[in-house]
């Protein structure tokens, strides 16, 4: 098995990052306000570990809806950060670039805490993994972490808390607002780890 990582920079994909290991990371620019913070976290992890880390770029600010786009929430959206389609869509690029380096597996850091997004369930991975089995390209899609909570995975991962400080969790800036969802919950699994929080 040949793998990539949708890396986002946010203590789930980093700590996946150091347990798994992929031959390479991708983080895509959306849009996202908070996309200069998650940029540099990725980054600074894979050179730590030594993973070629690729870039997409997608602009779909336009398209945006709540905390990470800087607008309302729509009105279906389960969370204030709720962005409509999103890991469809960032699924789909990275299996482009997975494909571009013959790569034949995609990992991505969906959590048993997820699922409240519908994108964020096993079923929503197993339907992605269908669809891009019938296509071209023999691609499989992985979520490793999908029974974990966000704490049980960075104690599976063994990841380094040296390693984990890296992580950028915010949901609106390049630098943590300490009140958004994101924020929230990387202080709120920092807590559960019986680290303090910083």
């Amino acid at each position: 098995m040949t793998s990539a990582l949708l890396l986002s920079g946010g203590m789930d994909s980093i700590s996946i990052a150091f347990w798994k290991r992929p031959d390479a990371a991708i983080t895509i620019n959306y849009g996202q306000r908070p996309f200069a913070g998650e940029v540099n976290a990725s980054g600074a992890v894979c050179a730590a570990l030594e993973i070629p880390h690729h870039i997409i770029t997608c602009d779909i600010s336009a398209l945006g809806s709540g905390d990470m786009a800087g607008s309302a929430p729509s009105q279906s959206a389960p969370a204030t950060e709720w962005w409509p389609y999103r890991n469809q869509l960032l699924l789909t690029l990275s299996a482009m670039k997975c494909h571009q380096l013959g790569l034949n597996t995609l990992l991505i850091g969906a959590l048993r805490t997820d699922g409240f997004h519908a994108d964020g369930t096993s079923e929503f991975i197993s339907r992605m993994n269908e669809l891009f089995s019938m296509q071209e390209g023999e691609l499989s899609v992985e979520a490793p972490a999908i029974g974990f909570s966000a704490s049980e995975l960075v104690h599976k991962s063994k990841i380094p808390m040296s390693l984990l400080a890296f992580a950028h969790s915010c949901h609106t800036a390049e630098q943590a607002c300490g009140f958004c969802r994101g924020c929230r919950k990387h202080y709120e699994t920092m807590e559960d780890l019986g680290e303090t929080p910083y």
